[in-house]
């Protein structure tokens, strides 16, 4: 779902922001008011080309987001790999934006962060389809129409294609795996050399070794301050000659303590007196002690700067970008080793687990080509009769299923077909119909299939009276499986509409467009206004 769509300074829009709902939306307003200005906003994201005419009078750049709620594990899928890395943890949607400047230059981002307008495109397509250029594209891509094949078959057929993704990556992995094992002898020879080199590395290292080493190194390079330090504070306590604090203590002591038995109120004196002399005798006796532990470590430094050599040493070989990546990998080769030495077989083990991997997607592709074929009947019947009702003929529609190579999308391919006039050869979806023709179809195929957000700008071209109507409700119960925003300047569908913006264009220097959401009285003033007003409607009557 397209939640917020935000413009600045695009075209004849200063500054707008939707909230858009879900279900039907409806953008209207006034011939040359600027309601295409949306469509070329989320034309931006889609990836169309900018350039300086875009941007308004007085604006240095114009600039448009959108917040997108993202299906689940979409960031996962192939493809999508550079914005799984800029994610931020804990996001759960999307947020895509793009910028035009001054030149024609432009720049994509993801949460606010450069992305290449490719990665940007893709990531959009994936989530927003839209009339014109853009869905001429996507109804022409053959894994557009097996989602929507696969929609119309279900939630079970979307477990199936999800679990066939993870089964892919699992068995990407295991041919890795196994080629890395078996490439020849003497590869295999040089890893078992590896692991027990890896192994061997990271002997006696525990978790915080390179931390406590980093920690010790800190204090010995500071040796002769501390030495120092604690010499002059142990002589200040305590000194070989003369009385220092813990004698000038018992001194005091001595002068209150005959006198105790006189006045009781110097008991309390005398034993704090005692007390501190106490004290300050053992400060100085540890004092001494640590400054006997600097004099017996002479070449500890030497020692623990060999230690983080060596952790860096081994890092670097076996190309560890962190002390806890060392430790895990080692773990690993360790416990290869072991199974090794047990009797366990790698290039058999990892055979056996590539045939595993196989045998799983080839049964995967097996389960979602039974469904798909099990559902192509009932899905050309239901995109027939979709077709007849938004007035595309006859609606003669086939879609056929084709062998492929596996993928993660099993092993088909489909192809969909129509044929808008009798005696006409049939002819795929893409080809066969343009502008408000061609945003029929697609609703057609959506309203059966479901899917993305779906932005309509040309579908009420060259239509009218019981054709609108029928195409306003096809859009409004395609409203209740997906989100759906329509530019329209037919009343039969803005009236179906669950939310409704009026697009105005508002006389100034520089004139400029305003997009509001209308509450219920506004919006029957602007339906009225699309019937022809109040005096038609009253001649008419």
């Amino acid at each position: 779902m397209l939640r917020r769509l935000r413009i600045e300074n695009l075209v004849l829009i200063r500054e707008a922001e939707l909230e858009l709902a879900p279900g039907l939306n409806a953008i209207t307003g006034e011939t040359g008011a600027g309601k295409t200005i949306l469509a070329q906003a989320i034309g931006l994201l889609l990836g169309a080309k900018g350039d300086a005419s875009y941007i308004g009078v007085g604006a240095g750049e114009a600039y448009v987001e959108a917040e997108l709620d993202a299906p689940d594990g979409m960031l996962d899928e192939e493809g999508f790999e550079a914005l799984a890395e800029l994610r931020p943890d804990g996001e759960e949607g999307l947020v895509l934006a793009r910028r035009v400047f001054a030149d024609g230059r432009t720049r994509a981002y993801a949460w606010g962060r450069s992305v290449a307008r490719e990665d940007l495109a893709a990531a959009a397509e994936r989530l927003i389809a839209m009339s014109g250029q853009f869905e001429q594209r996507r109804l022409g891509r053959p894994a557009y129409q097996l989602d929507v094949l696969d929609a119309f078959c279900g939630e079970e057929q979307a477990r199936r294609r999800r679990d066939s993704r993870v089964a892919w990556r699992e068995l990407a992995a295991a041919r890795r795996r196994h080629d890395e094992i078996t490439r020849d002898a003497a590869a295999a020879a040089a890893r078992l050399e590896e692991l027990a080199a890896l192994a061997a590395a990271a002997e006696g290292l525990e978790p915080d070794t390179e931390e406590s080493f980093r920690a010790e190194r800190e204090r010995l390079r500071h040796v002769t301050e501390l030495a120092a330090a604690a010499e002059t504070a142990a002589e200040a306590l305590a000194p070989d000659d003369g009385e220092g604090a813990a004698g000038l203590a018992a001194v005091a002591e001595r002068a209150v303590a005959p006198l105790e038995r006189i006045a009781p109120e110097l008991e309390r004196a005398g034993n704090e007196l005692r007390d501190a002399e106490l004290r300050l005798r053992e400060t100085a006796s540890g004092l001494r002690a640590f400054l006997a532990s600097l004099e017996a470590e002479p070449g500890r430094l030497e020692e623990v700067e060999a230690g983080l050599d060596r952790i860096a040493d081994a890092k670097r070989r076996f190309n560890c970008a962190s002390y806890e990546e060392l430790l895990a990998r080692a773990a690993e080769a360790r416990g290869e080793l072991e199974a090794i030495e047990a009797g366990h077989d790698p290039a058999r083990a990892a055979a056996e687990e590539l045939a595993a991997a196989e045998a799983k997607t080839a049964r995967l592709a097996a389960e979602l080509r039974a469904a798909r074929t099990e559902a192509l009947g009932p899905f050309q019947a239901a995109v027939a009769e979709e077709l007849r009702g938004v007035g595309m003929g006859e609606g003669e529609f086939v879609a056929e299923l084709r062998e492929r190579d596996p993928g993660p999308s099993g092993a088909d391919e489909a192809s969909f077909l129509i044929r808008p006039n009798p005696g006409l050869p049939f002819a795929p979806v893409a080809d066969t119909a343009s502008g408000g023709e061609l945003s029929r179809v697609a609703l057609a195929i959506a309203a059966v299939g479901g899917g993305e957000t779906m932005v309509f700008d040309e579908i009420d071209a060259g239509i009218g009276g019981e054709t609108a109507n029928a195409v306003g409700r096809t859009l409004e119960r395609l409203g209740t499986r997906a989100q759906v925003v329509t530019i329209t300047h037919l009343p039969q569908i803005a009236s179906l509409a669950a939310s409704h913006f009026r697009v105005e264009k508002v006389p100034g220097d520089p004139t400029h467009t305003r997009i509001d959401r209308l509450a219920e009285a506004d919006r029957r003033e602007e339906l009225q206004r699309m019937l022809g007003g109040r005096e038609f409607l009253s001649s008419v009557q």
